[in-house]
């Protein structure tokens, strides 16, 4: 077979007739190409437009809600102690304010469940990658830490407070049995879908044993750890409310969980939809804070977001 040279029968620039080598042409044309595809347009969003994409949306759907919520007060859907205005509740934040209990009741929860958190961060990382590295132990394991993660955080509220009492201690304990399960399990999900090629080549590289799992593990793993993350926070928050709730005691200290049972006891419908947004507050915020830019740094670092 006839090798194929490159070549067109186009005039040279001197005029001449005779082949012209087009390959420098070609190499030139496939460089820019290639600059093309790297090339990533990067510029700064004018607060304008970060104004209409990330803050309005979210603030007419809070003023669509009150809207709603004082229509159907007016329409009377049902007693004024059931479903109060939002006046109301906004009365009761007030009060609490100018108490100077509001803040107070606030941070006494989210330093609960932080603390918690990190706790539950803490056991369930060494345990999702022990989990996920040695076959034996997730065999035995495995099933076990799937099942804790579908058992209602509530369940363990009355036997930690026969084991511990009434304290802190039984609040972190009904948080790490709620929380850890789900990092773990997120950890090991992360594991699962690293790439066997990404630890050959760290194998060939020296990076076996802990370097291995620091430098290629951990990072190959970490959206899918980050997922867990972002559910055991979820979780650390919903078992906390729950043994808030249940377990109430003047030793424990005012939280968001027994603000809202106060309010379900004396009948404060008010104090009770303050509670519950509260609740729902720390929750968006957490993950605005916290979550959210980790999840964009995880995704500008892999090249599927755009620096803006």
């Amino acid at each position: 077979m006839a090798s194929t040279d490159i070549t067109s029968d186009r005039k040279r620039p001197d005029g001449a007739a005779g082949p012209v080598d087009t390959k420098p042409d070609d190499l030139a044309g496939l460089e820019a190409g290639l600059d093309a595809l790297d090339a990533v347009q990067i510029r700064r969003t004018p607060v304008r437009e970060v104004l209409l994409r990330k803050v309005l949306p979210p603030v007419v759907a809070v003023t669509l809600v009150q809207v709603v919520w004082e229509l159907l007060v007016r329409a009377q859907v049902t007693e004024v102690y059931k479903l109060p205005p939002p006046s109301a509740v906004w009365d009761s934040a007030r009060e609490m304010w100018l108490k100077g209990t509001l803040l107070e009741v606030v941070w006494t929860s989210v330093s609960r469940g932080l603390l918690g958190f990190l706790l539950a961060v803490a056991i369930g990382t060494p345990l999702g990658l022990l989990v996920a590295r040695v076959k034996l132990v997730r065999a035995a394991i495995g099933p076990i830490l799937s099942g804790l993660q579908s058992l209602p955080s509530v369940a363990w509220v009355a036997p930690a407070v026969i084991w511990l009492g009434l304290n802190d201690q039984m609040m972190f304990a009904v948080i790490l049995l709620g929380a850890v399960p789900s990092i773990a399990n997120g950890l090991v999900s992360g594991v699962d879908q690293v790439p066997p090629l990404f630890l050959r080549a760290g194998r060939t590289l020296g990076a076996t044993g802990i370097r291995g799992t620091w430098h290629i593990v951990l990072p190959a793993a970490l959206p899918g750890y980050l997922a867990g993350l972002k559910q055991g926070w979820a979780f650390s928050w919903r078992s906390l409310m729950a043994a808030e709730i249940i377990a109430s005691s003047p030793e424990l200290g005012l939280g968001l969980g027994q603000l809202l049972e106060n309010g379900r006891s004396n009948f404060d419908m008010p104090g009770v939809f303050l509670s519950i947004l509260l609740i729902l507050f720390v929750g968006i915020a957490i993950d605005l804070l916290i979550f959210s830019p980790l999840e964009r740094w995880v995704l500008r670092s892999r090249g599927l977001l755009v620096k803006n």
